[in-house]
This record gives C-alpha cells, structure tokens and sequence, in this order.
C-alpha cells in the first residue's frame, strides 16, 4: 500500500481530499495500534501491533505529501522491524516455545547476542539517534509540524508510545530475574549461529540504514530524497510539500528526542525499578485498560457483524441451495441418464432374430414417416 500510493503520487497530489484523508486513516491506525500493543502481553502479538502502527507513520508522511519520508520509513522500518520479530524468535527457541513476556525476564545473561541485537531495534524503532529510525521518523513528524500542529501533535504522540511499549517489551523481557517455570530455566540457551547471524547484519542495518537520507540540517544531503527525486518531481512541482525551518527543526528534533527518553526512563522505572508484571490473563485495571487489552473488541465486532452472519448465510446456502436445488439437480441428472441407460439395455438382447426384426420395423417407420411427411 506505502509503495502503491508513492509510486502513484501525482494521482493523489492531484486530489488533496484523498490525502487528506489518507492522513486521518495513517493517525489513526497509527494511534489505535499503538494503544493495543501498550496492553499486549505476547511479545509476537507487541510486535505486529508495533508494525500496524509504523505503517500509519509511513501512510502519514505519504498524506502530508512528504512521500520520500514515507518510504524511507518503510526502508528502515524493514532493517528494525525484521530484526525484532528474529529476535523474538530467538527468545522464543531459547524458551522452548514460550511467548508471554510475563515468563520471562532475566534473560540477558543467558542470551546476549539476542539481548544486543534487540536493544538495538529497539533503539531504533523508538527513533533515537543515530539509529534507522531517528531519521525517516524525524522527517514525517517535522513534515507532519509544517502542515498541521493537531497532526504533528498526535503523531508524536504515536511516536512516545512506540518507545514506551517497546521498553516495556524490552525490559519484561531481558531484565530482573527469570520468571520462567523450572522446567524451561533449565533449558535457556542462545540461538545457533544460523540464527544470531541475521540478528548482526540486521542490527548493523538498524544502526547505518539511516544514513541515507541524512537531512539538510543535519549536515547531509538525503542520497535517497535524490535518488527518488524523478519519481516524485511532477508531485513536487505541482504542489510544494510544506517545511519547517532549520532552527524549528532542530528544536523539534531535540523536544521529540528529550521527551522519548523521558519515556524510556519512566518504562525502566516500572518494569526495572519497581519490578511491576503485568496482570495476569483476564484481570483488567479499569475499563479502559480492558477496552485496549482486548483490542478494542475489533475481533468480537468482526465475529458479530461478518463471521457470525457468513456463518447463517452459509449454512442457509447449504440448506437451500445446496441440497434443495444443485444437489437434486445434479442427482435427478444422474438418475436420468442411469434410468436411461437400464431402458435401452434392454433392447440388447443378443439375439440376431430380434436385431433383424427391429431394423424391418425401423424402415417400415422410416418410409412411412417420407411418404406423409
């Protein structure tokens, strides 16, 4: 979809209202998504939700017409966001199938190529600097400040809760002491080399992959702006995506960067600090927290209004048209043709005398028919 709508930029910075619309849409499976992955207490499950919310930046920077910004997100995104399920996957080898972060905990003596690789996607992910993140992230927010504040604002706001919920994953996971039954503890072992080996070359991505869309402000000359610059130039020409300047920027940059690590440090002080696990299954704080654990019941509303009547729909078909009229239909059919077939077999009898008798009374028949038709 991010490709789709880049590669057709001009047909949608010819119709404003599709953009602006595409901004509501990236805001708010941006927001909604990060929300639930707050709440989320498998770390495959914190993940997904983490990458639904990358891809409402990404669809963000495209509604802003900060195109370029929306696919460099989608380049980074690929080297962290890879690097983070690999890595979860480790986690989980090393625990022989377990992915509740609620067992987990202390696993940073006992994996530490896992443990490092996945400091840095999150890191990353959470757009500190200088990693991947940081710098396709910084572009659609400040892309997203020159356009509208309300938008800027509630996508940084996506933006802190990525680095709190990925913290939060990072710490339930790797910090403390393990929670893990007996019975795994004894098992807990690093991931083969065929594993962490992807894990470093998608860390070393994570950590350089920014650099090739380094900002004018920061002293680079964004090789991938120019690298895509044919594809976007009529877009550009058209109608001028807005900018901030240097020195707003900048200011944006360091208010973005002091407030995420202002979230990292009350995400230590939680889950490291005060050593607080999140609830176990089923036991909510308040309303609110039951409306986001359970995902907004997004999939209670799907079972209702799609799964449960496709289910009579389907069932209705089956009883109706199914049976009532394909099924009799195609076995009346049958019956004809057996029917059919029984009939003429008797008619075969093998006797000569017979075969000769019906070929006299066949041509009788036929030269009645000629002589009155």
């Amino acid at each position: 979809g991010v490709y789709m709508v880049a590669r057709n930029n001009i047909l949608y910075t010819l119709s404003p209202f599709t953009l602006d619309l595409i901004v509501i849409i990236g805001l708010a499976t941006a927001l909604l998504a990060a929300t639930i992955a707050v709440t989320q207490n498998d770390i495959k499950k914190v993940l997904a939700y983490s990458t639904v919310s990358q891809l409402g930046l990404m669809f963000l920077g495209l509604g802003v017409r900060a195109y370029t910004s929306g696919v460099f997100h989608m380049t980074t995104h690929a080297f962290f966001k890879a690097l983070l399920f690999l890595a979860a996957g480790s986690v989980i080898h090393g625990l022989s199938g377990e992915q509740d972060i609620r067992n987990m905990g202390g696993l940073r003596k006992y994996l530490p190529i896992t443990f490092a690789t996945f400091l840095i996607g999150t890191l990353a992910i959470s757009g500190l600097p200088p990693f991947a993140g940081f710098f396709s992230k910084d572009e659609i927010l400040a892309s997203a400040f020159a356009g509208n504040k309300i938008v800027w604002a509630l996508a940084f706001f996506a933006s802190i809760l990525t680095a709190f919920y990925m913290f939060r994953l990072f710490f339930l996971t790797f910090s403390g002491t393990t929670r893990a039954s007996e019975e795994v503890k004894h098992h807990i072992h690093e991931s083969p080399t065929s594993m962490t080996m992807p894990l470093i070359v998608l860390a070393i991505l994570s950590v350089i992959g920014g650099f090739i869309g380094i900002p004018s402000v920061l002293g680079g000359n964004h090789a991938l702006n120019t690298f895509l610059s044919p594809v976007f130039n009529d877009s550009q020409a058209l109608r001028q995506a807005h900018h901030v300047s240097h020195t707003t920027e900048l200011i944006l940059i360091a208010v973005v960067v002091a407030l995420t690590l202002a979230v990292i440090f009350f995400a230590y002080n939680r889950y490291v600090k005060k050593k607080l696990v999140p609830t176990p299954e089923g036991v909510s704080l308040n309303t609110f927290h039951r409306l986001v654990y359970n995902k907004y019941y997004v999939d209670e509303t799907y079972e209702r209004i799609i799964v449960k009547p496709m289910n009579f729909l389907s069932k209705a078909s089956d009883a109706v048209l199914e049976r009532l009229l394909i099924d009799r239909l195609v076995n009346n059919t049958g019956r004809i043709v057996t029917w059919g077939g029984k009939t003429l077999r008797l008619i075969q009898t093998g006797n000569t005398g017979f075969y000769i008798f019906a070929m006299v009374i066949s041509i009788i028949i036929l030269m009645v028919v000629k002589t009155f038709a």
